[in-house]
């Protein structure tokens, strides 16, 4: 861990993540309610993971997918109730964007409902050429994202 300021730590190691809490989180999120523990587990597992720690205790999170040259996709992104609206997002947010082994990240993306003004602090806009993206979802998916 990375002491940041006021007994504010930043990590990616995996497993300084509290897989509880974040799966605890996320099933109780508007993205994630239908995920089940083994596959948020799994989707930890499968991307970097960075968080935030208060006194030892997780405060945010968010994992990132990417090959680390050409493409990232920021998902996952959270600051726990307590901790919110006190710019810990923007820290956590501007940590990753200055992470060594992703600032030379060609292309980033993300998907958002309600958070467009904190991601166009660090550079994000709406898409500029929608008709070249395609996707496939599942029956799940449209739940979700439709």
């Amino acid at each position: 861990m990375i002491a940041l300021e006021d007994n504010i730590y930043f990590s990616s190691d995996y497993n300084d993540m509290d897989l509880e809490l974040i799966y605890t989180f996320i099933k109780n999120s508007y993205w994630g309610e239908t995920r089940t523990f083994e596959e948020q587990k799994m989707a930890s597992e499968n991307t970097i993971n960075f968080g935030l720690f208060h006194n030892g205790q997780q405060i945010a999170y968010t994992r990132v997918m990417t090959d680390k040259v050409f493409f990232a996709y920021l998902l996952d992104v959270f600051v726990i109730e307590d901790y919110q609206g006190k710019g810990y997002s923007k820290l956590l947010i501007d940590k990753i964007m200055n992470f060594p082994e992703l600032k030379a990240i060609d292309k980033w993306m993300l998907a958002t409902k309600d958070a467009h003004t904190l991601y166009e602090k660090f550079g994000f806009t709406a898409i500029k050429s929608p008709e070249k993206l395609m996707e496939k979802l599942s029956e799940r998916a449209k739940i979700i994202y439709e």
